[in-house]
């Protein structure tokens, strides 16, 4: 099923740190790849570093992007930051509004929390992807399964190669996102409901024992009794320094659980070659 058509606007938005001034000719780029690709691009005006790495209040950055979804010509919303400060917007979202004007929602990293909080308070499927892909290093696979996938009616830039770690299929709803950033939403009303649900957990940066104390956590937040199954993406500093225990052996060892269904990807996360997961979205391995 086509998602976007020729002629669609698409918003594109700040919702965690400001954008620094040298990335603008990077957004002019990727205003160009977009409209190559039939689509007319919308950038927000809370965009960029303002006091210290602040495009705007929280405030002021929900605004910008319910200004967005209340715009009846803007098909797609992409979020082209990353870094601490996304949750900020959450309290201003008018999630009824939202429910009223679905719309295609991009972003990744620390926009795990508005990936998993626009699922859980207003019902959205979302996209774990960055857009700023289709500028990047790979960008011409990128732009090419981009479009295949949401413009046409293939599914390459969804499908992802993995590996079992324990365990043989698993099917639900898939939650979650960034590994630190995910865990913001702990003890709020935007968390989603993790009964029976995929979780999907990647990461840039952390060490050992980051990776320890996090899942940790999730262990006593009672996820991993909750959840029917776990995907891992790319742990970026983990795996480019080889460190031991392996993120699998150590979600292994902090699940405790051999009937728990495993994967592991490396093709989603934080590379300039990712594939993008659906938040809210079915997924069956």
């Amino acid at each position: 099923m086509k998602l976007l058509s020729n002629g669609d606007k698409v918003g594109i938005v700040v919702c965690s740190n400001g954008l620094e001034e040298i990335h603008k000719v990077k957004m002019e780029h990727l205003g160009i790849a977009l409209n190559s690709l039939g689509l007319k691009v919308v950038f927000s005006d809370k965009m960029y570093r303002g006091i210290s790495v602040f495009s705007g209040t929280g405030r002021e950055r929900a605004e910008a992007l319910m200004s967005f979804f209340k715009d009846h010509d803007i098909k797609a919303i992409c979020d082209v930051s990353g870094g601490d400060l996304a949750n900020e917007v959450l309290d201003f979202l008018d999630f009824e509004i939202i429910k009223n004007n679905p719309k295609l929602f991009f972003g990744y990293s620390d926009l795990s929390v508005i990936l998993n909080s626009l699922y859980s308070k207003a019902k959205l499927k979302t996209y774990l992807y960055q857009i700023r892909n289709l500028v990047e290093s790979y960008r011409e696979k990128q732009i090419e399964e981009f479009k295949s996938t949401f413009m046409e009616n293939g599914n390459e830039l969804l499908n992802f190669n993995y590996k079992w770690i324990q365990g043989n299929s698993m099917d639900g709803i898939v939650v979650g996102g960034n590994l630190r950033c995910f865990l913001k939403l702990s003890g709020t009303k935007y968390i989603p409901d993790f009964q029976d649900k995929i979780i999907f957990l990647e990461s840039l940066g952390g060490d050992v024992p980051k990776m320890v104390t996090y899942l940790t956590q999730y262990k006593q937040m009672g996820v991993f009794n909750k959840v029917k199954g776990i995907i891992l993406g790319s742990f970026t500093e983990m795996e480019r320094e080889k460190y031991a225990p392996s993120i699998e052996e150590i979600i292994k060892k902090i699940v405790d659980d051999p009937s728990m269904p495993i994967v592991k990807t490396n093709e989603i996360g934080h590379g300039k070659d990712s594939k993008c997961i659906v938040i809210g979205g079915r997924i069956k391995l």
